[in-house]
């Protein structure tokens, strides 16, 4: 599958629409606590989208990833429809002009675990309390 949704630069008017993608992924997670409230996730997207290369995608917005251009490491990075070609779309869009991504992600998340493989990336490393949550993580790469 692909997606012919439109992605565009975040602005931070976006960030509710994000924070709720990534408060619906926790909420529907059991493998997942809370860690923040849904008002500190919101907060901390839209102090993070002027900082970032923070891509949208949807119109409403069906995903987001939030890459730091200065090392390459994406933050953030999900979507409302796993499976149905958004995580590609936003993926290639963050590749592009790029010969390397980094990133981090939960060890239980087989599905993106998945995902990342068959978009070329590797594990690298391993963490077992990266985010003081107790769940494992692990960091990903992706060459060109």
């Amino acid at each position: 599958m692909s997606s012919d949704l439109p992605i565009r630069m975040a602005a931070t008017a976006d960030a509710p629409a994000c924070a709720k993608i990534i408060n619906d992924w926790i909420d529907q997670t059991p493998w997942m606590g809370r860690a923040d409230t849904p008002e500190a996730i919101t907060t901390a997207i839209r102090e993070g989208i002027p900082k970032r290369d923070f891509y949208v995608i949807g119109d409403p917005i069906e995903g987001y990833l939030s890459l730091d251009p200065t090392i390459n490491l994406i933050g953030g990075f999900y979507t409302s429809k796993p499976g149905h070609g958004l995580g590609k779309a936003l993926l290639d869009r963050a590749k592009a002009g790029r010969d390397y991504i980094q990133l981090w992600t939960h060890e239980p998340n087989t599905g993106a675990r998945r995902f990342y493989a068959r978009e070329g990336f590797t594990e690298v490393d391993r963490d077992p309390n990266r985010s003081g949550g107790g769940i494992p993580e692990l960091r990903l790469e992706w060459h060109r």
